[in-house]
């Protein structure tokens, strides 16, 4: 579920903890780091939760309305469409995702008012009476349905935003990522799927190699930091660091650990990759900025040798 960029994200938030506050011990900036990665899991659970229980708000109103004192006819036969999605009821009825739920106690119980509130404006919009009301009735159509449903009434709704960014300061960065994959999950998910078929992705592509990444990206940069401030300090002409933006000097120093200990990563892949980050939590300027110091470094360090690429491909 979680690319190496992401991975390099939670490094950068550790890291920025680290420096804003020195002196901390370096195992419990990895411990922190390490919870905030698996937490990512919980929220892709919180968002699949979401979706369970608009899907139970609108079976107890279509129950509601049968017993009304005087229903009407469509309260007595309503269309069942919806609550017969074929997606969402894979997704309820799915046994790793009831189980995943289950263990780690995640439900909008406690918010349900919050819940019936969007299932009210699902109902009343119209997407929702043109899928109720269209002829075209298969698992195509449901899953199309319910991947608009998830971006234009979940992943975007503040209430929801507001309640998870009260869990964890760092799922405001981490929602994008996690909608992206609600969205995937979605579409793999094929008719007539079994229920004791996994359809949730893996936190981690490749957990022992993901983890040794990250935690080894951590520690080499703390443990090199000061090399590097020196570094960065002379291809600055000198400007003071407290100059550069802390932003700057954390990704930089996080490039420089990439291209001197990683040897299996290419130096194009770290280069780019450094400079997405820049656009993404720095200033306008930054990436250009980030970009000139790397090559500089990149250059200098081929010329001691001090670069070394290992693998097919990879030797420059």
């Amino acid at each position: 579920m979680l690319n190496r960029r992401f991975l390099r994200i939670k490094v950068f938030q550790a890291l920025y903890a680290y420096f804003a506050n020195p002196g901390v011990d370096i195992a419990i900036v990895e411990k922190n780091m390490m919870q905030s990665l698996r937490k990512v899991f919980d929220l892709y659970l919180y968002r699949f939760a979401i979706l369970l229980d608009i899907l139970h708000a609108a079976e107890l109103n279509i129950e509601q309305n049968k017993e009304k004192r005087l229903p009407t006819e469509e309260d007595l036969n309503p269309n069942l469409r919806f609550v017969e999605n074929k997606v969402l009821t894979t997704l309820r009825d799915n046994i790793e995702l009831k189980e995943m739920l289950e263990k780690k106690k995640i439900n909008w119980q406690n918010h349900f008012d919050d819940i019936k509130k969007t299932w009210r404006k699902i109902k009343n919009s119209d997407m929702y009476i043109n899928y109720m009301e269209h002829p075209q009735n298969d698992f195509k159509a449901d899953k199309k349905f319910v991947i608009s449903l998830h971006e234009k009434f979940i992943q975007d709704e503040p209430v929801f935003e507001h309640l998870l960014h009260e869990q964890s300061i760092y799922w405001y960065t981490d929602m994008e990522v996690v909608d992206m994959n609600i969205s995937k999950t979605i579409n793999a998910i094929e008719e007539n799927t079994s229920p004791i078929k996994e359809v949730l992705f893996p936190l981690l592509k490749d957990e022992e190699d993901d983890t040794k990444f990250i935690k080894e990206l951590l520690k080499k940069t703390i443990l090199f930091e000061n090399e590097y401030s020196d570094i960065i300090a002379k291809k600055t002409n000198n400007w003071e660091l407290d100059r550069i933006a802390v932003i700057d000097i954390i990704l930089m120093k996080m490039g420089m650990c990439e291209l001197e200990h990683f040897s299996s990563i290419p130096v194009k892949v770290t280069l780019n990759e450094y400079i997405e980050l820049a656009k993404n939590f720095s200033t306008y300027k930054s990436k250009n900025f980030i970009n000139g110091i790397l090559d500089r470094v990149v250059q200098e360090w081929k010329r001691e040798n001090r670069i070394r690429k290992l693998g097919r491909g990879l030797k420059e």
